[in-house]
């Protein structure tokens, strides 16, 4: 049953931007009064929006304790929000706000630049960023989802699905539907353009596969032969694709495929998709036993033939390092310290690009290190080493800028304004 719920919290945009926005400003609120949060800006002048000549495009960075937001052509940081815990970001879907899985919840923040657009051209704005009191709870905030202009949140302390349209952030609080999977797991939930949802299947132990429900949430299929279930994408042919231990499910045109990995155990945990090709890329992993696999092969999928092709980049990566170019480049960050970008139908290297020190993946899997992410035509790889993040011309294959932050990157995504 879908659940369209009301919410009895709600910030409008002038709240989010004078609340937490000024230079001075303090926020101390959350939902159980727990956590204590800062926003702070090095843009002097008034909280009102100050109108752009373009689009202002800003990248949102964590580190222990807070939030950084910088802007994606300087890479200064324009604010900073401190919140206590392991917090994860990912893009709301509107390029503008991000969502904070944070402790008990997700929590939005409006990275303070956005476009209205008004017949055939559009205004700018920016204004300081903050952390807004735009929160949907979660006794254990999962994986963030976002296609056909919705954005679905998964709380895997209780399968509870909540999805929303994200253009209605900047006005508060958006209307959610609701659902909730027969078992609470670590799992992921994809809204499809024709209102219907694919769910992971799974229990607090295990988790084995998909099942597809139409806009009232009926069943319309289901494929539960992917053991450890783990990771999404969407193609360019809006194939849905998730990960198992020996292989993928790929949903397109009402059926679940099979795709099974070269070796017995063959996990692709996590995918990377693009709009711009019908490959998905993926991690690849093939030894059951080991505590920590450095694996050097990633996985091309075509999504309309099925066919799996590994590719050896020749260095070792983590589940940080996947992302996707303009056209559909295939970009890895290597240990080797480079940015490896390949032709997905075919596997072949494009170009090596040098970007940081080599270094080595952490035994824990919180742990900072080194994170890509791809935004038009630049790839920010940052380096959590020289606390340093760079900008990357994904066409010339050179470093365009680097800057210096003020504490050490974890986790980075990005909104276009």
């Amino acid at each position: 049953m879908i659940r369209i719920e009301p919410t009895p919290r709600r910030l409008t945009l002038a709240a989010s931007v004078a609340t937490c926005a000024a230079l001075l400003a303090g926020c101390t609120s959350t939902a159980d009064g727990a956590t204590t949060e800062t926003s702070t800006s090095s843009s002097a002048g008034s909280t009102e929006p100050t109108q752009a000549r373009s689009a202002t495009p800003r990248l949102a960075l964590t580190y222990d304790g807070g939030i950084l937001v910088v802007d994606a052509e300087t890479l200064s940081v324009v604010g900073e929000s401190e919140l206590d815990g392991f917090n994860r970001i990912s893009p709301a879907g509107d390029d503008r706000h991000v969502i904070v899985s944070t402790e008990g919840s997700f929590r939005v923040l409006d990275t303070g630049t956005w476009s209205e657009a008004h017949g055939d051209h559009a205004h700018h704005y920016t204004a300081a960023p903050a952390l807004t009191d735009i929160t949907f709870d979660a006794d254990k905030p999962g994986h963030v989802v976002r296609h056909a202009g919705r954005t679905v949140l998964f709380d895997d302390g209780t399968g509870r699905v909540e999805s929303f349209d994200p253009t209605g952030l900047a006005d508060g609080m958006p209307q959610v539907s609701t659902f909730t999977t027969p078992h609470a797991h670590h799992g992921v939930a994809v809204e499809l353009a024709d209102g219907g949802l694919i769910t992971t299947v799974g229990d607090e132990k295990t988790r084995t596969g998909i099942v597809v429900l139409d806009a009232g949430r009926g069943e319309v299929t289901r494929n539960e032969r992917c053991p450890g279930l783990h990771g999404e994408a969407v193609a360019a042919n809006e194939a849905v694709v998730f990960g198992c231990q020996d292989g993928l499910l790929i949903y397109r045109d009402g059926a679940i495929t099979k795709v099974t990995s070269p070796d017995p155990y063959g996990r692709i945990g996590n995918q990377a998709g693009s709009e711009e090709s019908t490959v998905v890329l993926g991690d690849y992993k093939s030894d059951p036993d080991a505590k920590l696999e450095r694996p050097q092969r990633v996985s091309l999928t075509d999504t309309v033939t099925g066919e799996l092709r590994l590719v050896d980049i020749g260095t070792s990566y983590t589940f940080r390092s996947l992302g996707r170019g303009m056209f559909g480049e295939a970009l890895i960050l290597g240990t080797d310290g480079a940015l490896h970008v390949l032709d997905p139908a075919t596997g072949a290297t494009i170009r090596t690009v040098p970007v940081i020190d080599p270094w080595t993946e952490p035994e824990e899997w919180q742990s900072p290190r080194p994170a890509l992410f791809v935004q038009g035509f630049t790839a920010y790889v940052t380096d959590p080493a020289t606390k340093r993040i760079h900008a990357v011309d994904i066409e010339n294959g050179q470093v365009t800028t680097s800057a210096e932050l003020p504490h050490t990157p974890d986790e980075i995504t990005g909104v276009r304004g």
